[in-house]
């Protein structure tokens, strides 16, 4: 039987993936699941969202796929306040492990 190595992760299965860009994308995966909440809460079909919001339905398709590479963190933003949702946002600024003053980190 092999044994399995349990690892907590960081939050971000973004940065855990080793991915550029991990916390933009975990932020647009935050706000795209929240838009999907608000589309099951409010029972509304990706039409219906367009006439709500005249937001395309199309736009409601590519977030229900999760394909987010079209969209900035600002539209997900304006989609969501379309859709009547307050988003705040807390942002926290800590320096990288092994990386100092004046020294550069390639991505």
């Amino acid at each position: 039987m092999t044994k399995l190595k349990t690892v907590r992760g960081s939050g971000n299965v973004f940065r855990d993936l080793g991915r550029k860009d991990a916390d933009l994308h975990q932020l647009k995966a935050l706000l795209a699941a929240e838009t999907m909440r608000t589309l099951d809460e409010l029972n509304l079909t990706v039409r219906k969202a367009h006439a709500l919001t005249r937001i395309a339905a199309a736009d409601f398709s590519h977030i229900r796929n999760a394909d987010l590479g079209r969209f900035t963190v600002d539209r997900l933003l304006t989609i969501l306040s379309r859709m009547g949702r307050d988003v705040d946002v807390v942002v926290s600024v800590r320096k990288r492990k092994g990386v100092g003053v004046g020294q550069s980190v390639s991505a």
